[in-house]
């Protein structure tokens, strides 16, 4: 699927072992950035590209998933910028050498399979249209939080925020996430509107 530049046979046997098991993961959530399946599959071939090209800069041992996802956020968010005709773009010399988490100090969350049924039993329809109402920004960090399970710290270091933007993006959007779910309920009679107390 993707055409890798040519390296050492060991380097690429390396780089496909850790990456090929992430394209899942990859593509779903690149499909719920972008919202149309080519521009996703676009993303995730770059993404892979991009990796590949850095994969030198990788420390062994280190959390490659949050390597890998922040690689596709950083290219979504140049790809966004660029339409949007907002400047500047991402260094991704410097993301490549940005996320060296040792394996010890991460919680155990990365051995779940991913597919697109996990994402609609865990969400469903409704949830799924409320989630495309969020900005990109929210929408990554609701999706790397609640659906990923990384850590705060983890989004951080994928996102290239602090902690405590992570946090405050997280609760605003789920605040808005509660407010587009409860409009929809109150539309489809699941919530009836409240009568105003008796005086």
């Amino acid at each position: 699927m993707f055409r890798l530049k040519p390296a050492g046979e060991e380097r690429r046997r390396q780089f496909e072992a850790l990456a090929f098991p992430q394209m899942d993961a990859l593509h779903n959530l690149a499909l719920r950035l972008t919202r149309h399946r080519l521009d996703a599959e676009d993303l995730v071939q770059e993404t892979y590209l991009r990796a590949f090209r850095f994969f030198d800069k990788f420390a062994a041992g280190t959390n490659f998933k949050a390597w890998i996802f922040r690689i596709l956020i950083n290219t979504f968010i140049n790809e966004y910028r660029r339409k949007k005709r907002v400047p500047p773009q991402v260094d991704f010399e410097k993301t490549a050498l940005s996320y060296s988490q040792p394996e010890s100090e991460r919680p155990d969350r990365f051995e779940t399979d991913y597919d697109e049924r996990r994402y609609a039993d865990l969400f469903g329809d409704e949830v799924n249209a409320a989630l495309q109402k969020l900005s990109p920004e929210f929408r990554m960090v609701v999706l790397l939080c609640d659906l990923e399970e990384f850590s705060y710290k983890e989004i951080a270091g994928i996102m290239g925020v602090p902690i405590g933007t992570v946090m405050s993006r997280l609760s605003r959007a789920r605040r808005q996430l509660q407010q587009y779910l409860g409009e929809y309920a109150r539309g489809t009679g699941t919530i009836k509107p409240q009568k105003p107390a008796p005086e």
